[in-house]
């Protein structure tokens, strides 16, 4: 294992993590792909930041998701007819509405998280032993990989909730 941790920081580190990217990102086209799609990616990925964060502003979610405040208005009348999610008051500012994920909203997340993974299966099931033993290996790093990204995404959250010069609870940085 060190002598791959050497080889991935050594000269061939940029094709090698190249490589592991670009077999990533096909991976993520293949999902898109074979689930069928009722909804647009952006309403997927507005549920899935709810799920994983709670309930939020819809200013917030705008800038999560990198779309304009008014179409993510647009978007979460959409989910709310739906029955996807909710308005709630903010219990620390009853003038603001915060927008959470429903009981029907989490369900279809799970539904939809668990076909994308049975589509997977089927592949994994096409695989020769030994490639599928390499992905049984690899679960615990792509896991990390997700974390990762999860905890990048959530530092980006909190800066563009307080700004570049604001702290959390209004501290002047």
């Amino acid at each position: 294992m060190s002598q791959l941790r050497s080889a991935l920081r050594g000269t061939e580190s940029t094709e090698i993590r190249t490589a592991i990217g670009q077999a990533l990102f096909g991976l993520v086209t293949v999902a898109v792909q074979r689930v069928p799609r009722d909804m647009s990616l952006t309403a997927l990925s507005t549920l899935s930041t709810l799920d994983r964060t709670g309930p939020r502003r819809v200013t917030d979610l705008a800038a999560v998701e990198g779309v304009t405040q008014p179409s993510m208005t647009v978007l979460v009348t959409g989910l709310e007819r739906s029955g996807l999610v909710e308005r709630r008051a903010d219990p620390a500012d009853k003038r603001v509405a915060l927008v959470a994920l429903t009981a029907s909203g989490s369900d279809y997340l799970r539904a939809r998280r668990r076909r994308g993974a049975d589509e997977f299966a089927q592949l994994i099931d096409d695989l020769p032993a030994g490639e599928s033993g390499a992905l049984a290996a690899a679960i615990t790093a792509l896991e990390h990989l997700r974390d990762l990204d999860e905890e990048r995404r959530d530092t980006a959250t909190r800066s563009s909730e307080w700004g570049p010069e604001w702290g959390p609870e209004g501290e002047s940085r």
